[in-house]
Order: structure tokens, then C-alpha cells, then sequence
């Protein structure tokens, strides 16, 4: 049976030369989350980043790209949460994937059985096979494709323990994913006072445009506010609010963030015995 799904947001997020930064936004529902992955379009390649989560959305986002008229050369995936990993065997099987060596290494030894274990909610949407990233990006740092330079980073410990960072220099691009979520509640994790101190540093950086890993393009104004939603929830936490009182606390505070769904992914999380992320 197929399912109908609303519509994805597609935008070109900014054109400098030969490079024009296309965004794919999922729907801003309850539970899609609003996954945002992003294309680099060069002179004569496409590079991509993340890979979406429903079936539905990875499929589409393949179309958008091969609509371009010019070959994928890479997909970068960001970090090992299945949002941004699930929609690549459905859509990417034969495209060559980089990603940090943990990132693999989880898709590796756990991604079947994260698989399995969202099928009973997800169904058709989700994907029938996994696939784990082929190159490892053992040594982050500067590298040139299709003429552009990119900047790789290796960031430890936020939203995710370990997450794959990339800058474009020459256009003031940097791409962040969930480092950074763009008008939505955030994914919580015990890791928030480090978390604010990398906020604080892009804040600080010569970059203006934030590509996020859920929501629209953001400005320097939204790294701001995730680290102002970020110093209220570890206040809450300090104040010893928990679990559900937390999460209405939350939504009363920041009402026109969306997607409040992913608070009943997290709170186990946060407050109780499951896995830190």
C-alpha cells in the first residue's frame, strides 16, 4: 500500500561562480522532523550531504539531484542517527558514501538491527536495505573537489558523539546538520554545555550561511537561538524538571518551533537507562 506524503521543500540556498547550494527539506509535520540534506553543485560535479530518512523523501531527493544533468561524485554522511542514513539504500546503493570511521562502524555493526527495529511504526518507509559508507575519513582537513576547496571537521560530543562537519570558505558556507536545528525543537542530549561552546564558536566564524540537519537555511540569528533553547533546557534540568513536565515546559517556551515529535524520541534518552544518543 503506498502512503501519501506531503510535499518536500526544494530551494537553491545561495549561488556564488559555478557553485549554487540546493536544500532538501522533508515537511515540518509531528514526526517527519523536517530532515534537511543538501546538495553542492560545482562546474561539472554534485556533492551531496546526508541522505534523507523515509523512503518517499530519499527517493525524491535522488530525483532532484540527477535533475541537475551532472554526475554525483560523493555523498557525505553527516553523523550515524538513521534520519540521515536510512534513505541511503534506497536511493544512493550506487554512489560512493564517505563518513567518519565511527559513523561506519555503527552502520556496520547496528544499522540492521536499527533497521528492524523501526519497521514495526515505519513500514513501507522504511528502507529494505542498509547501506554502510564505503571511505573512511580518517584524516579531516582540507580537500579540493571539482575546484572547490572543502574544510572537514570532526566534531565530538553534541547532539551525536561524533559528527562530520564541512566548510566551503570561498562562499561562507558551512554545513552543520544537527549541530544546528532551524525553527524545530531540538534532539537533547546530556552533552549540551559542551554543545553550546561549539555554537558559540560558529557564532564567532567568518561563516553566514548554516545548513542545518533538520529546517531551512539558517543565519548566525539561529545559532544564536539554539544556544539561547539550549542554556534554557540545562537550566530546566538543573531546576530538576524531568520526562514529560520537561517536555510541556519546553513547548510552552518556544511555541513556534515545530516538530515537537522528536521529544518522545529523546526524553528515554535524557532522563532514563536508554543509550546516551
Amino acid at each position: 500500500m503506498s502512503v501519501s506524503l506531503p510535499d518536500p521543500i526544494i530551494l537553491i540556498a545561495k549561488q556564488a561562480g559555478d557553485v549554487r547550494i540546493h536544500s532538501f527539506i522533508a515537511p515540518f509535520t509531528y514526526d517527519n522532523l523536517a530532515n534537511a540534506t543538501h546538495i553542492i553543485e560545482s562546474k561539472n560535479a554534485l556533492v551531496l550531504v546526508d541522505g534523507q530518512f523515509l523512503v518517499p523523501y530519499a527517493r525524491k531527493f535522488r530525483a532532484y539531484a540527477d535533475s541537475l544533468g551532472k554526475p554525483i561524485d560523493r555523498l557525505y554522511l553527516s553523523h550515524r542517527h538513521p534520519d540521515h542514513w536510512f534513505g541511503l539504500g534506497p536511493a544512493f546503493s550506487d554512489i560512493d558514501i564517505y563518513a567518519l570511521p565511527e559513523t561506519i562502524d555503527y552502520v556496520k555493526q547496528e544499522g540492521e538491527a536499527s533497521r528492524k527495529d523501526h519497521l514495526p511504526k515505519m513500514g513501507t518507509l522504511a528502507p529494505d536495505t542498509i547501506v554502510v559508507p564505503q571511505n573512511s575519513i580518517t584524516t579531516p582537513g582540507e580537500y579540493t573537489i571539482d575546484g572547490v576547496k572543502y574544510i572537514f571537521d570532526r566534531v565530538v560530543d553534541t547532539e551525536i558523539d561524533f559528527l562530520l562537519t564541512i566548510r566551503i570558505p570561498a562562499i561562507g558556507v558551512y554545513f552543520v546538520q544537527d549541530l544546528l536545528y532551524s525553527d524545530t525543537h531540538l534532539y537533547l542530549t546530556k552533552d549540551i554545555e559542551n554543545w553550546i561552546r561549539v555554537l558559540q564558536v560558529m557564532l564567532l566564524s567568518d561563516y553566514d550561511l548554516f545548513m542545518p540537519g533538520h529546517g531551512l537555511p539558517a543565519d548566525k540569528n539561529e545559532v544564536a537561538k539554539n544556544i539561547e533553547y539550549l542554556s534554557a533546557a540545562k537550566q530546566a534540568i538543573a531546576n530538576g524538571l524531568t520526562k514529560g513536565i520537561f517536555k510541556n515546559y519546553m513547548i510552552k517556551r518556544y511555541p513556534a518551533r515545530l516538530c515537537p515529535g522528536i521529544f518522545d524520541i529523546y526524553l528515554p534518552r535524557l532522563f532514563g537507562t536508554a543509550g546516551q544518543y
